[in-house]
């Protein structure tokens, strides 16, 4: 099944439906923190072309001055970001279901805690051991070399 354009088919499909609802995500998150945190009232349309124009254009500045071969590199760059953020939902994640308190009967348990500490303490530490050289692989994605 691995090899036959069904397969490629429903890759497609499910990276085309994962990319959809990130955005939707995304932009409703977008419009909670404008409206009730920042009290910004901005029309759909101009909070769309804003948002997108913050998220892309910096790619396209990079790729503008540092030509095609700058893409896997920034994409290589955005991974990394990714990771070192990941611990930032992990640990609070983490910390709220393990209260009874606020879970109640959804609390989780000790196996799944174990392992998701123990997840959350290794990819931080993975972070932090890489962090130089992420930092100087960024100014070179950036600058150029």
């Amino acid at each position: 099944l691995l090899a036959t354009a069904a397969a490629s088919t429903l890759f497609v499909i499910a990276l085309l439906a994962s990319g959809q609802s990130s955005t939707i995500t995304g932009t409703l998150a977008g419009q909670v923190v404008m409206e009730g945190f920042m009290h910004w009232r901005i029309r759909p349309w101009m909070r769309r072309l804003l948002t997108r124009t913050v998220a892309i254009l910096p790619a396209v500045i990079i790729i503008g001055v540092r030509g095609e071969s700058s893409v896997t590199d920034l994409l290589t760059l955005s991974q990394v970001v990714l990771a070192l953020q990941l611990p930032l939902a992990m640990f609070p994640l983490l910390h709220f279901t393990s209260s009874s308190r606020r879970m109640g009967s959804w609390k989780s348990g000790r196996f799944l805690l174990l392992a998701g500490w123990g997840s959350a303490i290794l990819i931080t530490a993975m972070d932090l051991w890489g962090l130089p050289d992420s930092i100087r692989t960024a100014w070179l994605v950036i600058v150029g070399n």
